[in-house]
């Protein structure tokens, strides 16, 4: 970020000049995209620099830091027509260069290129070049490059609600440990997504939870997504989220439609979410979370039903109906079906009386006699073995790094050692035969 904030156009045409060779195909192709307002500034720079040491052949590495210095002033300057270009012909360079050397800056403009093109709203026309990209990183053995690449493949699937095919991408894509450890919470952020929308709620909590709490302190614009959808997925699993969660220092503000939305389901008052939901309509859907909202109108319904059954011993449907607030034709019929399907799937302990159109309430027993203190802490103890498990993965080193390499000499003589032995342990076996 310093960096960032020191990038001038003088700079950048000072280190240039440095850098690369005044007048060669790669310092004009820069040069091109900085402003000319200091002419004469810059043609002193020029006949100076060419003057000390010009460099006829520099390195790739430089050329490549050059692009990715260039390609972000110019992002910075929200000239995104010309970081297009730029980034573009980086990228041609790269294709060109197998250097292990150049692998992190190759990143990093990989990064900016699909930048460059979401803030066009082109996103699209890099799809195939991406997938070019990421098969010549498996092919360079660039587990870096292979990181990002995946991961702005999937932002692109997931920018135009493709889940299906990006998850047939992340499920064929060749998985390793993970190197950049923004890379691996992105690609947690993007997995918890796609297993949302798949129905997959357990194992998006897990990724979206874990995502939020690798992240970086200063990221927080991603870790209030990750809250957000967070947030969501534990509503869908029935669970409401503890009130620290919405008071996160920086988070409140951008957290408010969500507590509003989570009240309502912890009522279970119908009028209530819908409220809320036309309310924030436009945040919801800047967010891409208006689908799942609407998946959270069955879960309203239970919770409310769920509080009328503990309230009441016996209720008519007809009062169910009314305590719900079912705005359909036949809002009995439809408070029989969901109360029906409600003891089916365990939500509620009732019967209905369909002679007399009553839902009679079983008296509540006793919690520890059921299975529910076992689940709760079956979770809470896998959750505590796989912290455990992640803290000795990170704290894993090299197998014998602490001892010195053995030489070719002493390895010679410690194979010529164990054929003697070998040797005389087979002629003291033959003696005894």
């Amino acid at each position: 970020m310093a960096l960032r904030r020191k990038l001038k156009a003088q700079v950048l045409c000072a280190f240039l000049n440095f850098a690369l060779s005044p007048g060669s195909e790669p310092h004009n192709r820069l040069a091109a995209h900085l402003p000319k307002e200091d002419e004469h500034e810059m043609e002193f720079d020029t006949a100076t620099s060419v003057s000390q040491s010009p460099v006829k052949h520099p390195l790739p590495e430089l050329e490549i830091y050059c692009y990715l210095l260039v390609l972000i002033y110019l992002i910075d300057q929200k000239k995104y027509s010309e970081a297009k270009a730029c980034s573009s012909a980086s990228v041609a360079r790269l294709k060109n260069l197998n250097r292990r050397t150049v692998d992190v800056l190759a990143s990093r403009l990989y990064f900016y290129y699909s930048l460059s093109y979401e803030l066009t709203g082109d996103l699209a026309e890099i799809r195939g070049n991406l997938l070019a990209l990421h098969r010549i990183a498996t092919l360079r053995h660039d587990e870096l490059g292979q990181e990002t690449l995946l991961n702005l493949l999937l932002r692109n699937y997931l920018h135009y609600n493709l889940y299906d095919q990006a998850e047939k991408l992340r499920s064929k894509a060749p998985r390793f440990e993970a190197h950049s450890n923004q890379q691996f919470c992105r690609y947690l952020f993007y997995l918890g997504k796609i297993r949302t929308i798949q129905l997959e709620y357990t194992d998006a909590k897990e990724s979206l939870l874990q995502a939020a709490r690798k992240a970086p302190v200063a990221a927080l614009g991603f870790r209030v997504q990750c809250n957000k959808w967070a947030i969501i997925v534990r509503l869908l699993l029935g669970e409401i989220p503890e009130r620290t969660v919405f008071m996160q220092k920086g988070m409140e503000n951008a957290l408010r439609p969500y507590f509003e939305l989570t009240n309502a389901v912890r009522i279970g008052d119908l009028e209530l979410f819908k409220s809320v939901a036309e309310k924030f309509s436009t945040t919801f859907s800047s967010d891409r979370t208006h689908n799942l909202i609407v998946r959270l109108r069955h879960n309203v319904i239970r919770t409310g039903l769920r509080n009328i059954s503990i309230s009441y011993s016996r209720i008519s449907l007809a009062d169910v109906a009314k305590k719900l607030r079912l705005d359909t034709a036949n809002p009995v019929a439809d408070a029989e079906s969901i109360v029906a399907k409600a003891i089916r799937d365990g939500a509620i302990d009732a019967t209905i009386d369909h002679a007399n159109g009553w839902m009679v309430s079983k008296e509540t027993g006793d919690i520890y006699s059921t299975n529910e203190p076992q689940i709760a802490f079956n979770s809470r103890i896998a959750f505590c073995l796989n912290m455990h498990n992640d803290a000795v993965r990170a704290l894993r080193f090299p197998p014998n790094s602490h001892k010195e390499k053995e030489s070719a000499e002493k390895r010679r003589e410690r194979q010529q050692q164990e054929q003697e032995l070998a040797k005389h342990i087979a002629e003291e076996d033959d003696d005894e035969f």
